[in-house]
């Protein structure tokens, strides 16, 4: 099978060194972030080395032609019919937790040691469930989000201005949206077709969820409330007050349902002095702005939180640990590890008024170490730092940070 598609050198970069090594390759991510096309992206570079097609492999659990590879039975018996001793094979699976006990089919093909594989799945509990269970320290994980800022605009063919950005920041990263005019109605139309297959397939299917009323109502409160402190308590209140009951540790498990399935992720707070990590009052980021809006509705009122979020979806991409910093009654929107090193970051719309200026620097100014702090902003004209402090407009760092 041959795809047409537009190399995600990111990801590449990641995946070549592990190509033809004894470990299996799993790419993990929200549905439609591309994970498929990292695959035909694999497959493309053995072609040019000189694999075969016959060598190739390739089971996409979404296609009715392979509906009948149930579990890893099934799948062991399909794959031992396309095989030979003594030739070496390329196993492309995706979206491979839904064949049932998929990790005792890896394992089998895993020690025959002439078969090298290559998954995606959609479902981050797989890694921490199915496949640590039975293949611990035999596989790698490769995260794959949404396009980056460079990469909307080279995906579109458009220039690097306000107005792409203004496109970015409202419709998201979705790779297939390349294919689409970028207008409202058509883009979230596409969009929320894309969050009823996470919410129904993803969670409600796969958890077996009967209120998914509750689900709906708890995924517009976490959209509305992107970068605040939230507890699964003050969201079971919340709901109380909109006559909704449900207790805070259904909350939680729910919270973790969309966390599974790479649609939101918690972000824990971190002490600055002590590195203690805070087990309440997490942070949640969306993976994608645009499905955000086509659930709540763009508004140029939440463009404080579309900015902390996109600055945030940037720092993972370019492989970034990232913790909310906490420091006695102080805050710093992003503390980030990265090989040893430890990096600040600040982010705010525009540093209009004395007082904003002061209040996104200080926090930054108050930390008594040398590791670099930035604060990010939407400011034309930048200076470049202030009292040591580095500012950089959004656009020139979402160009220019990377995963080296």
């Amino acid at each position: 099978m041959i795809k047409s598609f537009q190399k995600r050198e990111i990801y590449i970069r990641k995946v070549k060194p592990f190509i033809d090594k004894n470990i299996i390759k799993v790419f993990t991510g929200q549905r439609r972030v591309g994970k498929s096309y990292m695959l035909f992206q694999v497959m493309d570079i053995l072609r040019k080395k000189g694999v075969k097609e016959n060598q190739i492999i390739y089971i996409n659990k979404e296609l009715n032609e392979f509906a009948q590879l149930k579990d890893h039975n099934d799948l062991i018996s399909y794959i031992e019919k396309k095989i030979i001793e003594k030739v070496n094979y390329y196993l492309f699976i995706d979206e491979v937790q839904e064949i049932e006990n998929f990790e005792k089919g890896l394992d089998h093909f895993f020690a025959k040691r002439n078969i090298d594989i290559y998954c995606t799945g959609s479902n981050a509990n797989m890694l921490s469930g199915e496949l640590a269970s039975v293949l611990s320290g035999r596989y790698i994980e490769i995260k794959i989000f949404g396009l980056s800022y460079k990469e909307f605009f080279e995906f579109h063919n458009l220039q690097d201005d306000e107005e792409t950005f203004l496109k970015y920041m409202r419709y998201g990263g979705l790779p297939f949206l390349k294919n689409l005019l970028l207008e409202d109605q058509i883009v979230y139309d596409y969009l929320r077709n894309i969050y009823d297959a996470i919410l129904f397939k993803d969670i409600v299917k796969r958890h077996a969820i009967r209120n998914v009323s509750f689900l709906e109502r708890l995924v517009e409160f976490v959209c509305d409330n992107i970068g605040s402190i939230l507890s699964a308590k003050k969201i079971s209140d919340f709901l109380k007050s909109q006559k909704i009951n449900i207790s805070p540790n259904i909350v939680m498990d729910y919270l973790s349902f969309l966390e599974q399935a790479f649609f939101v992720y918690k972000l824990k707070r971190k002490q600055i002095r002590g590195k203690k990590i805070f087990e309440i009052g997490e942070k949640y980021y969306l993976e994608d702005m645009g499905l955000r809006h086509s659930i709540s509705g763009y508004r140029q009122t939440d463009i404080n939180k579309i900015f902390e979020n996109i600055v945030f979806l940037h720092l993972l991409i370019a492989g970034y640990t990232v913790h909310v910093g906490k420091d006695k009654d102080r805050e710093v929107d992003f503390i980030c590890e990265k090989g040893g090193n430890i990096e600040y970051f600040q982010v705010a719309y525009l540093l209009s008024e004395k007082k904003t200026i002061e209040r996104e620097f200080n926090n930054l100014l108050d930390i008594n170490d040398n590791f670099p702090k930035t604060v990010i902003s939407a400011d034309k004209y930048i200076q470049g730092e202030y009292k040591g402090i580095k500012h950089i407009n959004i656009r020139e760092f979402l160009k220019n940070v990377t995963d080296k």
